[in-house]
């Protein structure tokens, strides 16, 4: 009977505690809320974001999808209909058979952005590791040097760089003395240009983060390699570089994603001879017309954005480095 009696009870208790209440409620800040309460104060405060992210964010983004998979009209008006053909041009099978053009313009953009990305981590990474060692007082006016360029608009540091190269500036006239180049000829427009437009630019996105993994270092492994008799390269590989390796891909992607759709740096300083992925998206929702498949050419920059995101994400993931997404 003892048993019985006990067994019963934990029916009884259970029963008790898994039963539900019809309207659940939970207190937060002194304040009893039901889930009703929970939705009309999540509408209150997440609402508008949520609502100005929708409108102008995702249904222009789904509107770009939509378009991508349509045809253009003999005049340029968008019609019916849906067809993946747009996507097929993209890869390079066209109407006429394969054509290479677009193959290449994407190649060509994404060596423009892996090369400005590497020439950054070349020049950011002494950078990054030189302010960190500055002493504290001296630490915040040298990142303010490393932003300056923000407070001025990207076209007009562009243009900027279009004065500084010309034949009668003082760095071309550096240059020739050195015996680089031919005298009386500017420096751009050139791939030279391009590529010191584009470090220029880009740069501080890669210092900035670096800096932070680089300001949090345990300087002690690397004394503890020493001891053990790494050298200074050995020390750099396997004491420090895994510490900023989260900081140092973050700057690689922050810079790889801009540079790659980049179209106004090598417009002006390339002397426009080469297209990239943004100059053909510009082009298509410009001059041809061809709105379907400029959309096409833009979800595909979309994806590969997307995709530099998610490898970020993967990187990062559970070594307590804030992420991008």
């Amino acid at each position: 009977m003892h048993w019985k009696t006990n067994r019963l009870l934990h029916l009884t208790n259970k029963k008790l505690n898994t039963s539900v209440d019809p309207k659940p409620s939970e207190t937060h800040f002194g304040q009893h809320l039901s889930r009703a309460g929970h939705f009309i104060r999540a509408a209150f405060t997440a609402g508008p974001a949520t609502l100005w992210l929708v409108v102008l964010l995702l249904v222009p983004l789904a509107a770009i999808g939509a378009i991508s998979f349509m045809s253009r009209g003999d005049y340029g008006e968008i019609e019916l209909p849906f067809t993946i053909e747009n996507y097929k041009r993209l890869l390079g099978f066209g109407m006429l058979g394969f054509d290479s053009l677009y193959p290449i313009i994407l190649f060509r953009s994404l060596t423009l952005g892996i090369g400005t990305a590497l020439a950054c981590v070349i020049t950011g990474l002494p950078l990054a590791f030189f302010i960190a060692r500055l002493p504290a007082r001296f630490k915040t006016p040298a990142l303010t040097l490393v932003v300056i360029p923000f407070w001025t608009n990207l076209l007009i540091r562009t243009y900027a760089w279009q004065i500084l190269l010309a034949p009668e500036s003082w760095i071309t006239q550096f240059v020739h003395a050195i015996g680089i180049g031919k005298v009386d000829e500017p420096l751009q427009p050139s791939t030279f240009a391009v590529g010191i437009g584009m470090i220029c630019d880009y740069l501080p996105f890669l210092v900035l983060p670096l800096y932070t993994s680089v300001e949090k270092l345990d300087w002690s492994l690397a004394e503890a390699a020493m001891d053990l008799g790494a050298n200074r390269i050995q020390v750099f590989r396997h004491a420090l570089l895994p510490q900023i390796m989260p900081g140092l891909f973050a700057g690689m992607i922050l810079v790889l994603l801009p540079a790659t759709g980049q179209f106004v740096i090598p417009d002006l300083l390339g002397g426009a001879k080469t297209v990239m992925l943004g100059n053909a998206i510009q082009q298509q929702f410009g001059q041809s017309r061809d709105w379907p498949f400029g959309s096409a050419i833009a979800f595909v920059a979309l994806g590969l954005v997307m995709m530099g995101l998610w490898l970020y994400a993967r990187k990062s993931q559970g070594k307590g480095e804030p992420t991008l997404l």
